[in-house]
């Protein structure tokens, strides 16, 4: 079981602020106060540094933080495990980015049910940092991600690397045909929502040229992956999506390809888990079979 004042410690992580923590925990602050300086004197560094009114961990307090997220997750899966066990059944947990979800991992789990019928599966849909923040929380077991994260804090293997494309209508007319990037921006471009792995790299490789999204003539911002594709069907403007996101649509030829000389993008969908934990080999044997 997790230590009570370890447990303190991941809540004044999460809330940045000792007052909030004691809050969602219902002790007091000074209880709060006194777990924290408890692992300082048992650890002997300083876990907290304050700037002004802010709080932030030490080097040494993100090094017990990654630790105690990797404790805390292996707990719950062997305590999920003997539970199993005990109901004879196994189970996968684990979360996908809206892309990955949606349009890459149905084979996979098909061959993986075939091979295990009997499993339990559960996948949680979010953006990268929706999945990173329910790993620490011990709520999915890995994540798979086409969005940015931190290596150094997490283990991972690259599950695989994916073509990313500007695409528009089959009949979309251009007033002049696009040959560079730059030659797109007289167009309206429509794009996800903040925080999702498509937007983010289309937003890093536009800062690189020194360009943002308010450089095209209009943007247009949609939550969803499949009203971004009906509204690109329908002639509403371009997007830039992975490949595997519309291939059925290329495939009959609804959509297509807007062939660029200067831009050739492909970018690695990962599958993560915290680092360190007791349970690596179990999640790289699912990722091997999962990519097979």
């Amino acid at each position: 079981m997790t230590d009570y004042r370890i447990a303190t410690f991941l809540e004044v992580c999460r809330c940045m602020n000792f007052t909030k923590a004691a809050e969602e925990l219902s002790i007091t602050q000074p209880a709060v106060s006194q777990h924290i300086h408890y692992l300082e004197a048992f650890y002997d560094v300083k876990l907290f540094a304050y700037e002004g009114k802010k709080v932030r961990l030490t080097e040494a307090g993100d090094v017990l933080y990654q630790a105690a997220v990797t404790m805390k997750h292996d707990e719950l899966y062997l305590k999920h495990s003997i539970s199993d066990l005990n109901n004879r059944k196994k189970r996968l947990i684990f979360g996908a980015t809206l892309t990955i979800g949606e349009f890459v991992m149905a084979e996979p789990l098909k061959v993986f049910l075939t091979i295990y019928p009997d499993i339990e599966v559960r996948m949680m849909i979010g953006n990268t940092s929706e999945l990173l923040e329910k790993l620490s929380l011990g709520e999915i077991d890995v994540a798979l991600v086409e969005g940015n994260f931190t290596k150094k804090d997490y283990d991972y293997i690259v599950y695989s690397r994916e073509r990313y494309i500007p695409v528009c209508n089959k009949e979309y007319v251009f007033k002049s045909k696009p040959e560079k990037l730059e030659d797109l921006l007289s167009e309206r471009i429509i794009i996800r929502e903040n925080g999702s792995g498509t937007r983010e790299i289309l937003e890093k490789n536009l800062e690189a040229r020194n360009l943002c999204f308010e450089d095209f003539r209009h943007v247009v911002e949609i939550g969803g992956m499949n009203a971004i594709k009906s509204l690109v069907e329908f002639g509403c403007g371009i997007t830039f999506l992975y490949e595997a996101a519309v291939k059925k649509e290329l495939d009959h030829e609804i959509l297509r390809e807007i062939k660029l000389k200067d831009f050739h993008v492909s970018h690695d969908f990962a599958f993560i888990w915290n680092k360190g934990s007791a349970f690596s080999e179990d999640y790289r044997e699912i990722c091997k079979l999962l990519k097979t």
